[in-house]
Order: C-alpha cells, then structure tokens, then sequence
C-alpha cells in the first residue's frame, strides 16, 4: 500500500514483500505440481553509462559475491514445515556456491519423487566446458549424479538448444574418464542407463512430461 500511494519503502520492506510473494508463488507450484527454479548470484546492470544508452539486459552483468546459504536454507524450510515445498531446481552463477546447493540437496529431500531438490546445471557464465564439469563432479561428490535432470534450456535464442548436444558429450566424456582411470565400472548396461537418465529420462520423470 505504501508504495502504491508512492511512499518511501525500507530495504527491510521490500525483502519482506520479496519473500511472501516468492513463498506464495511456490506454495502454488506445489499445488499443481510445477517445479520451482532458484537462478542465484546474478550483479544486474553494472555500468549505469551503457544502461543509460541500450537499457537492461545488454551484457553488463557479472557475478554477484552475496551469502546465500542461510537465506536460502530459511525459504525451503518454511515452505517444507507447511508441506508446501516444490520441486524445485537451485542455479548459482557463482561457483564458489557449488558446495552450498550440494549439500542443501539433501536437507530437502524425500522419498518421492526421486531428486525432488536438484542442483542446476552450469548457468550462464558457468555455460561452458569447465563450468559444466565442475557442476556435474560437485554434485558426484555430494549427491547423487544419477538423479541429475541434465542441461537447462532458459534461452530465448534457438540456436541455444545446441548446447544440449554440447553437454552431453562433455557429460559422456567425464563418465568415460571415470571408467578409464578405474573410479567407475566398466558396465555398458549401467553406463549406457546413466547417460540416458541424466540426458532425457529424469527430466521427462521430473517434470511430468507425457
């Protein structure tokens, strides 16, 4: 109310106003079984000179340093206590924060359905070879890579659904190199279902697609 009748709002405010939207949102996700995803750690239009000139969105982001642990951890438990907690998939555009979203997995997690909290595939600047591999190892070492949904297409462009092919060949390659230095077993049965999942079957299982 205060800010439709133009009136000044605390920082306080706006993160409380921030938050109950956010919750309400997802507690309508659960209802209808929609999956809830998390993009953190974005530092939006930096260079007020080109915002001024092109506007937002115009390639003047970088990576965000903020604490997100115990902000995040408060959102997911408040919705869980209710039972209202969504599928939901965590993205950090700073990997410094790939250990955070790995261990939060398994604070939220349950019987039902399988991954039910997922840690995103590399995002953004992190959408390249070594940011892939970093994600996919943190989360091998944490959780459980054979519950990974894979790749993210959250692009406008076409031509970015290429990136797919792309990840699944570093993917292939990364479980390969596993394989050959003795860290996994030479299975072709068990190998050739991990890469199946992680490329197509859990994300058709966990979105529900028919």
């Amino acid at each position: 109310i205060k800010g439709i009748n133009g009136e000044a709002i605390s920082s306080q405010e706006e993160e409380k106003y921030k938050t109950y939207t956010l919750q309400f949102i997802a507690k309508v996700y659960a209802k209808l079984g929609w999956v809830m995803q998390l993009h953190m750690g974005a530092l939006r239009s930096n260079s007020t000179k080109m915002f001024n000139k092109l506007g937002a969105d115009t390639g003047f982001d970088s990576i965000d340093d903020i604490q997100i642990a115990k902000p995040l951890a408060g959102f997911l438990n408040a919705l869980e206590v209710t039972n209202e907690l969504p599928k939901t998939i965590l993205y950090t555009l700073n990997p410094v924060h790939n250990y955070v979203l790995g261990t939060m997995l398994g604070n939220f997690s349950a019987d039902s359905p399988r991954g039910k909290i997922q840690f995103g595939s590399g995002w953004w600047f992190n959408d390249q070879k070594d940011g892939m591999i970093s994600q996919m190892k943190d989360l091998a070492n944490l959780g459980l890579l054979g519950n990974f949904v894979g790749m993210l297409t959250d692009s406008r462009s076409f031509l970015s659904y290429t990136r797919h092919e792309y990840f699944r060949r570093i993917l292939c390659n990364l479980i390969g190199e596993w394989v050959e230095n003795g860290e996994f077993p030479n299975d072709e049965k068990v190998l050739s279902t991990l890469v199946k999942d992680i490329s197509y079957n859990n994300a058709k299982d966990y979105f529900e697609i028919k």
